[in-house]
């Protein structure tokens, strides 16, 4: 198939289409409108699995957006919300009401500049609020972070059957840059929707027994149960689903550690770093959560210096430092407000921590191979 020119949020809801998306809830919020209002086209008129027609609904608010998610996830729907980082806020208490009832669902995140209303900028602050659970009690959701909107669409495709394989909440984490730039995409093809009946979903008890999802357990010995539960499925994501892409870390003296847009940020000062006869890598965690900490352990048995590039205060940085222990020096440079760093930014970092060396012609001509190494 040819490839046609997407903006990132229209990209993802497309995706979402032709991922078997069933039933879609959600509030405008800049930058993620475009989302919402591509969705309001291209859903009714489409069909579900039960015959009926899919759904689009623009909730009052987001409060009311995510529990309406709810409801169509513990029915089985393959269901999606999009905000931006103050309207992600707002759904926390519902997420966690989501992952109790084990209800696989999809959240895309367009994240802006915050705290408070903030700005309309894009930021990666919404790091720990997505990696780290978000809203109260012991979970973790799925959170991948595309650099490209190919990638957006990619993983977008995969996160509803990832949320159905392990009954959980899959968050796509972009910025704004990603949301609103148009880039050359190949669509995946669309998807036949098939009726669900894996054995918990509501969907009326008339030729079976009554079925119950609750996220209420009043009793202290079955909430432990259920977190119990939870901690093992989380176990099985950290083993199975840990995803990064590696550039030139083979050989680093010093590995740039990014995400999203600032990742194709520090992939152009790698370049430039390399051609200056500077030994830099790039690791990029694909999945924020699961973070691919055991493979920055084994790069920092040779890698003695890691720069951690943020669009933020310094977030991700934190579990850096958590994967290579002591075994390296971790620096971090960031922006903040909705800034975003530029190339030279970054290789003035990395001139600060390395040595000028002179130009080596097989470390240019390596610069043509884009993946070293996937998780």
């Amino acid at each position: 198939m040819a490839k046609q020119l997407w903006k990132g949020n229209e990209a993802i809801a497309e995706a979402a289409v032709r991922a078997g998306l069933e039933a879609y809830f959600g509030y405008p919020i800049t930058p993620q409108t475009e989302l919402l209002e591509y969705l309001a086209t291209r859903l009714p008129g489409l069909k579900n699995s039960f015959g009926g027609n899919r759904v689009f609904l623009q909730a009052e608010s987001e409060l009311a957006a995510i529990n309406m998610v709810y409801g169509a996830a513990v029915a089985g729907a393959r269901t999606m919300t999009s905000s931006s980082s103050p309207g992600f806020s707002l759904m926390q208490e519902g997420l966690s009401y989501i992952a109790a009832s084990q209800a696989p669902c999809v959240v895309v995140n367009v994240m802006r500049g915050g705290p408070g209303l903030g700005n309309l900028a894009p930021t990666q602050a919404d790091y720990f609020q997505m990696t780290k659970g978000g809203g109260h009690g012991d979970y973790h959701p799925i959170v991948l972070a595309p650099a490209t909107v190919q990638e957006a669409v990619d993983l977008t495709y995969g996160a509803f059957d990832l949320a159905e394989k392990y009954r959980a909440i899959v968050i796509l984490a972009i910025d704004g840059n990603i949301g609103q730039m148009m880039e050359p995409v190949e669509m995946p093809p669309l998807r036949e929707i098939r009726a669900h009946d894996r054995g918990w979903e509501l969907t009326g008890a008339v030729n079976r027994p009554r079925r119950f999802n609750s996220s209420l357990f009043l009793l202290p010995e079955e909430l432990e149960h259920m977190n119990r539960a939870l901690s093992e499925k989380d176990a099985a994501i950290r083993a199975n689903e840990v995803r990064c892409v590696e550039q030139h870390t083979d050989n680093a003296d010093l590995v740039i550690v990014a995400f999203g847009s600032a990742a194709r940020i520090a992939q152009t000062a790698v370049k430039e770093a390399r051609a200056r006869g500077l030994q830099v890598g790039l690791f990029r965690p694909l999945s924020l959560y699961p973070f691919p900490e055991k493979r920055l352990t084994e790069l920092s048995y040779h890698v003695h210096q890691f720069l951690v590039v943020e669009m933020s205060a310094g977030q991700m940085v934190q579990d850096v430092q958590l994967a290579v222990e002591r075994d390296a020096d971790v620096h971090f440079f960031g922006t903040m407000g909705g800034i975003v760093p530029l190339p030279d930014e970054i290789l003035a970092q990395i001139e600060k921590y390395m040595p000028m060396m002179l130009p080596n012609e097989t470390d240019q001509e390596r610069d043509v191979l884009d993946v070293a190494y996937t998780c």
